[in-house]
């Protein structure tokens, strides 16, 4: 696995996943023009995906959420299961699929449509390599908000939501609004030690990977208003 340090220190190393070849070579093409991005490998299932990863040791992997034999979201779960894991986007057609929930609760760090510009596909992978940012958080609440909708607003608040202090909701809600650590401290006035501690927690309590599942699990929750 990549260490993450090196993608902030220097080039982002992408594996892209598709199976449409034309998409995929498009893809290859707008990030092997960056002087920062370097494609490492391409795969075109799902199931190619481990020994992708473990050969080219990515930073980031770029992978379509629908394919033939293993989609995104098991491929996503199984990768981000594993310590070390490299950030996982996922590119989809469609902002309201409901795979993109899937594949962002499954692990995914973000989603960006295939119809997306390419300054927008740039920023997506620069941000899941170098920061601790939530990737456009009004898309991800839109995502939340879509599937409520269609399945339902939950009749009482998951457990864990209740076992959270204070100054850990106001932690959220500020992830939440896609604040990085240290803007949280400076808005919060508190350090960026403590910040990091009450993430930890956050992310504890709700059994979450990482910032962007946590909030959507928040939204979900209800106890961020969408």
């Amino acid at each position: 696995m990549a260490d993450s340090s090196n993608a902030a220190a220097g080039v982002i190393r992408v594996a892209v996943v598709d199976d449409d070849q034309l998409v995929r070579s498009g893809l290859v093409a707008i990030l092997g023009l960056e002087d920062d991005i370097d494609v490492v490998g391409e795969g075109s299932d799902g199931a190619e995906v481990p020994a992708l990863v473990s050969r080219t040791s990515p930073d980031v992997v770029l992978m379509d959420v629908r394919m033939p034999r293993i989609d995104g979201i098991a491929a996503t779960e199984s990768l981000t299961s594993r310590d070390g894991a490299p950030a996982v986007v996922v590119l989809t057609t469609f902002e309201n699929d409901s795979y993109i929930h899937d594949a962002l609760l499954a692990g995914a760090r973000a989603f960006v449509l295939k119809r997306a510009t390419p300054d927008e596909l740039l920023l997506t992978v620069r941000t899941v390599a170098r920061t601790d940012a939530l990737v456009f958080p009004d898309a991800i609440r839109r995502v939340a908000s879509l599937t409520q909708t269609h399945t339902g607003a939950q009749a009482q608040a998951p457990a864990w939501v209740a076992r959270l202090t204070d100054r850990e909701r106001e932690v959220l809600a500020e992830v939440a609004r896609g604040r990085t650590n240290a803007e949280v401290a400076e808005v919060l006035f508190i350090s960026l030690e403590t910040v990091k501690t009450h993430l930890r927690s956050l992310l504890s309590k709700s059994g979450s990977r990482h910032r962007t599942e946590l909030v959507v699990r928040a939204y979900e929750s209800g106890m961020l208003p969408t």
